[in-house]
């Protein structure tokens, strides 16, 4: 399918913006709201992106007075059928919904996953969804694992979107988790600081990295000890792929029930899934400016599994 131009976006290049590279200065250009350099690139890859009405390599550094024409693809439907899907719908309104996302849910179609995804479900559920990204579908602006629960938010229109994109990328989005984890950190609170990147063998899984992949910093904070567990609450300034489950592996404590960082030391009495729930999501309105504070009560798998380990403890 080929995406026809809806509209054009012309930028000027300034003096504060010459000499660096055409994709990051559209990324970083507020007329186009938040588009990644990927999508820049698709952009580029399709003749979409002109500067001074010619096809310049993604890497020419622009200069003083250059003129860039970033014809933006027009929203085409999604070949998709909305699903009757439950939602537990914590806050919604014209621009934004915020649920409480159970285990089990994959938030958006992927191979092995193409039906019955929170997609589908926000699909049937709101109706007034626009174009976003050159695809009629739910702004996805952040993610949750399959197997982790708790809040997630998505957009329901553009600017909405773009707005809560920023937000995420500009970290000021708070986000706060709480988990069971196999093992006890040697401190009762601490911070993580390392690179998250792709495992250079299990292509699958993610990893800690010492000279590539991205920054991702967390923060641990001990609720409650047992025998060979503990209860924790982690909050992250980043949000990379699997960033908690990768990061308390590191530790030594991997999250109960992941059995992709844990293997056997991680096996649950009860508890089917990791052990690791989105308890809090904190993020500014994108019309009203309003902090907003949101949150979900612990996952009923979890809760059991943390009453089975207090239990245990008082044995």
């Amino acid at each position: 399918m080929t995406l026809q131009p809806a509209e054009s976006i012309e930028i000027v290049i300034t003096p504060r913006e010459a000499g660096f590279r055409i994709d990051k200065v559209l990324a970083q250009h507020q007329s186009l709201g938040s588009v990644s350099r990927s999508q820049i690139k698709k952009y580029h890859m399709s003749g979409h992106v002109l500067v001074n009405k010619l096809i310049r390599p993604l890497k020419y550094k622009v200069q003083v007075g250059d003129l860039i024409v970033v014809a933006l693809p027009q929203a085409a439907e999604l070949d998709m059928t909305p699903e009757d899907i439950p939602l537990d719908i914590l806050f919604e309104d014209e621009h934004m919904i915020v649920i409480n996302k159970q285990p089990g849910l994959v938030v958006h179609p992927a191979p092995g996953h193409m039906h019955s995804t929170l997609v589908h479900g926000l699909l049937f559920h709101c109706r007034d969804l626009s174009g976003i990204g050159g695809v009629l579908r739910p702004g996805i602006v952040h993610r949750l694992d399959k197997d982790t629960s708790g809040v997630l938010v998505a957009a329901k229109n553009d600017f909405a979107h773009q707005y809560l994109v920023k937000q995420f990328k500009d970290r000021q989005v708070e986000k706060s988790y709480l988990a069971l984890l196999a093992g006890v950190p040697a401190q009762a609170s601490g911070t993580i600081t390392t690179m998250i990147g792709r495992h250079p063998v299990h292509r699958k899984k993610m990893a800690v990295l010492e000279r590539a992949g991205r920054l991702a910093v967390s923060h641990w904070q001990i609720l409650e000890c047992f025998k060979k567990h503990c209860y924790v609450r982690v909050s992250i300034d980043t949000g990379r792929t699997h960033q908690i489950r990768v990061h308390m592996a590191h530790l030594g404590c991997p999250v109960l029930g992941d059995n992709v960082y844990g293997g056997k030391k991680t096996q649950c009495n009860l508890a089917t899934r990791q052990c690791l729930h989105a308890s809090v999501l904190s993020l500014t309105h994108p019309l009203t400016g309003d902090r907003m504070t949101f949150k979900a009560p612990l996952a009923e798998d979890i809760k059991e599994q943390l009453l089975d380990l207090q239990g245990e403890e008082g044995e």
